[in-house]
């Protein structure tokens, strides 16, 4: 079977360079996909989602930044489990009542927990620290007060609102306290109002206690759209003109041909926002000079990233057409350094146009190509089938599906999972099985008025 899987995708493109594969109308429906990549699929998400139930304190809804004893919370790993637990209890994974319970703690946590400018407090005008104590709640390694993971957080949270709708005292728990939850939260805070500052009237990257507003905004295209919407949905006096300074930085590039896009090397960047909000046919300001969507977008810069590990121009040990994906994760670090080669630890690593190689050192992030699956399946999945039967044995496969990546050419498999990573391998999955998150995110008013406030439309 493992030999039949492999000479099949072999075959997919053989004959094929660079320069002729990228062919938007082979986009393959889940529906139409063979049997054997829905069995992989499903096995993939179920082991993937044990992350989200096993790292977890359930008391308070926490969920951990990482797979190790030592690791505190992530406030996005927490946002994305939040439909992740919804996803589970659909498919008989968990009950439905750990769901709602879970769920409801993590609520009831963070609307009752401190909010102050103290410096171990959990949040600060109505947003939280990017990492917290597992136990305890309270603000770990003098992180800062982060507008995206703050953000990530409360995506996860308007997916709630508008999945828990039953009329009894759980859901509407939940719903009433994400309510609360979301109108406390005081975007204008991070507006960079400091004419002298080259991030004058950006959206800060975040706050600390000790030192005050970071002086780093948010500009060129990356994961943050998503805030911006919430930004502009709860009616931020400040939302058009944060977008604009955002919207200025974007740079367009063709890194192949047919390949033009809106670069952000990580594919992070690309599936972080794209996990909750379906972009497909909308379109802001930037893209309708351009004439494609955001997903589109995401599309291309995923072939990108194909088509470079296709060239390898740094001859890296194992590159080919199914076995790529560069994004934010471990490393084998500097221990690992021979034959002229160095590689780094935890990194945003991607490529997005020539010469511009951020971080890219030989290590592979699953992530990549998982969070990728709604928008390229028909490159994605084989990727991940090959990444699994070529490399699973070697310890890239575990109970939690794949380890956050490895490096074949220092011979390096990473020891953990991480959490924002994992959770785009589990929600793209079923988004592209059926737009289970998308269809109950893009019912929230707060986000049907951010995309109406920031001009988007079809």
């Amino acid at each position: 079977m493992k030999q039949l899987f492999l000479l099949s995708v072999l075959l997919l493109f053989s004959g094929c360079s660079v320069a002729q594969m990228y062919q938007p109308d082979k986009y393959v429906k889940y529906t139409d996909i063979p049997v054997q990549q829905k069995d992989f699929l499903d096995s993939l998400q179920k082991q993937t989602f044990l992350f989200f139930i096993e790292e977890l304190n359930p008391e308070n809804g926490l969920v951990k930044d990482r797979s190790a004893d030592w690791a505190p919370a992530s406030m996005a790993s927490t946002g994305f489990a939040v439909p992740i637990w919804a996803l589970g209890a659909e498919k008989g994974w968990i009950t439905k009542e750990f769901a709602e319970k879970t769920t409801l703690n993590l609520v009831n946590f963070l609307l009752n927990s401190e909010q102050s400018a103290a410096a171990d407090a959990t949040g600060y005008k109505g947003f939280y620290y990017h990492f917290l104590d597992m136990k305890t709640g309270k603000r770990e390694w003098k992180s800062e007060l982060s507008t995206i993971d703050s953000g990530l957080l409360f995506a996860g949270l308007i997916f709630a609102r508008n999945y828990y709708t039953d009329n009894n005292p759980t859901h509407t728990a939940i719903r009433d306290g994400i309510t609360k939850i979301l109108d406390r939260a005081d975007w204008d805070f991070f507006t960079i109002n400091n004419p002298e500052s080259k991030y004058y009237n950006g959206l800060s990257m975040g706050w600390h206690p000790e030192t005050g507003q970071i002086d780093h905004c948010w500009w060129g295209y990356n994961e943050a759209i998503v805030i911006f919407l919430m930004a502009a949905g709860a009616n931020s006096k400040d939302h058009v003109k944060i977008y604009d300074r955002w919207l200025r930085d974007y740079e367009w590039h063709a890194p192949y041909p047919g390949l033009d896009h809106y670069i952000f090397p990580p594919l992070f960047g690309h599936h972080y926002s794209h996990m909750f909000v379906d972009f497909r046919g909308i379109y802001d300001i930037k893209l309708r000079e351009k004439g494609i969507d955001y997903w589109e977008n995401t599309r291309r810069a995923t072939y990108t990233q194909q088509f470079y590990a296709m060239e390898n121009p740094k001859k890296w040990v194992g590159y080919d057409e199914f076995t790529w994906g560069f994004s934010a994760c471990d490393g084998p670090g500097e221990k690992f350094n021979k034959d002229g080669y160095k590689f780094l630890d935890y990194s945003a690593r991607g490529f997005a146009k020539k010469g511009d190689n951020w971080n890219e050192d030989g290590t592979i992030a699953p992530t990549a190509a998982g969070g990728s699956i709604p928008f390229a399946p028909e490159i994605a999945i084989p990727t991940l089938m090959n990444l699994k039967y070529k490399y699973g044995e070697t310890g890239l496969w575990t109970k939690y599906g794949f380890q956050d990546s490895f490096n074949p050419t220092a011979g390096w498999t990473a020891s953990d999972r991480i959490g924002i990573d994992q959770g785009p391998i589990v929600l793209m999955i079923e988004n592209y099985k059926n737009n289970f998150v998308w269809k109950y995110f893009m019912k929230d008013k707060l986000i049907i008025n951010g995309l109406q406030r920031l001009g988007f439309d079809k």
